[in-house]
């Protein structure tokens, strides 16, 4: 069980509501919820913000980053509970108050790495969540890799477990989405996958040709009638044509992650689907595949939420720059970006804004020139930062 929350008044800060900032405003918590805002003088025997800014706690859609913790080094198997305990803790120091950790579920012959070990890390979670051992509100988000001969299978064995929030329909096929230019493919496997020779990649990418042909049309009905019949969120993945949009509004997904390219995106938008994109795509200035970037999106409006990926700091540094790349998106909006955005695709109510009677899942963040730091974390009420 977690702590009773402590009640608390936190003064002297720049306070980011959805739609505006108090310039010098305090905040009351009671019951682990927000309370009172209020502008000006704070009741006494407040805690001093010292001018920062108190933002609500980020939340994260789409991050594979429990993988580093657990395979920090080929074929080095870490304790998972302690792998998620250090996870965790990252997240929370990020700014990350509820997280959606993304667990691959398939499995692949000859593949090292986590690929076939959802349950694994699914487990661990509970685990930690059970002792009292999370800082930051997990869910899982299961990523299917719609070719592959086992993901229906693997999703079916975690598919009712309660914390399962979000399903993602991904095809990493060579020569599409994502990977559309196959030398960029080769680059990223000879780099991630411990220098694979050119005949290695041959026979890989022939044997995922043969899965698409095989298996992705039957997985892609299977995965998503059982997403709806258990009433989970869909995502899709990398959405690059006009088949791909299409793909997505049959299968009546609530979110695509990381269109490749603005006709994607327009489409996507069109039909009322919520486009997500990577922070880190945001604060290095472009996609590391060569794909659209995300202020590109942004400057067009069609940019809805943003997700770590793979470093969970860039989350929170990824939303404060947007200002600065697209002077028509306000700290406001970028910060909903973050927070209330992603809530609100996956159903989450009770979160993801500075309003009363919402969950006081808060963050005090100090900016250091370009760098925001995160000095206090609060879930519901507790600080666990």
């Amino acid at each position: 069980m977690n702590p009773k929350p402590k009640d608390a008044v936190i003064a002297n800060a720049r306070i980011v509501l959805a739609d505006r900032v108090i310039e010098q405003g305090w905040l009351a918590l009671a019951d682990g919820r927000i309370a009172e805002i209020g502008e000006g003088r704070a009741p006494a025997g407040a805690e001093d913000a010292g001018g920062d800014l108190i933002m609500p706690g980020l939340i994260e859609l789409h991050t594979d980053h429990l993988e580093a913790h657990y395979v920090p080094r080929p074929k080095v198997f870490w304790n998972p509970v302690a792998a998620v305990i250090s996870y965790d803790g990252q997240l929370a120091t990020s700014g990350i108050t509820t997280v959606f950790d993304s667990l691959r579920v398939w499995r692949e012959d000859g593949a090292e790495e986590v690929d076939g070990r959802a349950g694994v890390l699914a487990a661990a979670i509970t685990t930690a969540r059970e002792a009292s051992l999370l800082r930051a509100d997990h869910f899982l988000h299961l990523r299917c890799e719609i070719p592959m001969p086992s993901v229906v299978e693997e999703a079916r064995e975690l598919i009712d477990r309660p914390d399962v929030k979000l399903m993602s329909l991904m095809d990493h096929t060579p020569g599409q989405r994502q990977f559309r230019d196959e030398v960029k493919l080769r680059d990223y496997y000879r780099g991630k996958g411990g220098g694979k020779t050119d005949a290695e990649l041959d026979e890989l990418f022939a044997k995922r040709f043969e899965y698409q042909k095989q298996y992705a049309a039957n997985n892609m009905r299977e995965i998503v009638a059982l997403a709806h019949r258990y009433k989970i969120p869909l995502a899709s993945h990398d959405d690059t044509t006009e088949e791909n949009v299409a793909d997505a509004v049959r299968d009546r997904v609530s979110v695509a992650e990381f269109p490749t390219t603005l006709e994607a995106a327009r489409g996507l938008h069109q039909a009322g689907i919520d486009i997500l994109m990577g922070a880190p795509n945001v604060v290095r200035g472009g996609s590391h595949s060569g794909n659209i970037a995300a202020v590109d999106l942004a400057r067009e409006g069609l940019l809805d939420i943003l997700s770590s990926d793979y470093i969970p700091s860039s989350l929170l540094m990824g939303a404060l720059q947007l200002p600065e790349h697209v002077p028509a998106i306000s700290l406001p909006a970028a910060v909903r970006t973050v927070t209330k955005a992603p809530a609100e695709a996956v159903g989450l109510t009770d979160r993801g804004e500075i309003a009363t009677g919402k969950r006081a899942d808060l963050i005090r963040v100090h900016v250091a020139g370009s760098v925001p730091v995160v000095r206090s974390v609060w879930r519901e009420g507790n600080r666990v930062a």
